[in-house]
């Protein structure tokens, strides 16, 4: 049995290679544990948002509070309240974060595929940002 205390690690600023805005990652089940699956508490105030990208064996998210928007290429902006659970499939290419004007925290739930959970690509225009929106 490992436990891993509240506190014992530190929130963690993600690379703005990734980001935009400011976010915070918060450890559940990460590199030092030995499961293949990842878990983060991401919190993004206003206007942040990931880049686009992609996740080899997919993705959840469970909303947990805030005002959340998220893309897929090609879709409507899906607008994401607190107890929404949003599933990536392997490859789709995505992006998701907060409203224009209220943070939200997401419970990121993944699958790490040769040690890699995404792949990266560039970050989210405004005008996707801002794109039509759907509920």
């Amino acid at each position: 049995m490992k436990i891993h205390r509240a506190g014992d690690r530190p929130s963690q600023a993600p690379s703005p290679d990734y980001f935009t805005g400011t976010v915070r990652m918060d450890p559940v089940v990460s590199g030092d544990d030995e499961s293949a699956v990842k878990i983060l508490m991401v919190t993004f105030e206003p206007g942040a948002r990931t880049a686009w990208h992609t996740h080899p064996a997919g993705q959840s998210l469970h909303i947990v509070s805030g005002l959340g928007l998220a893309g897929s290429e090609g879709q409507p902006v899906q607008v994401l309240r607190p107890g929404d659970t949003v599933w990536f499939a392997p490859g789709e290419r995505h992006w998701h974060g907060a409203s224009p004007d209220c943070a939200m925290t997401h419970l990121a739930v993944q699958t790490a595929v040769e040690g890699k959970t995404a792949n990266w690509q560039e970050h989210v225009s405004d005008a996707d940002y801002n794109g039509p929106r759907s509920e």
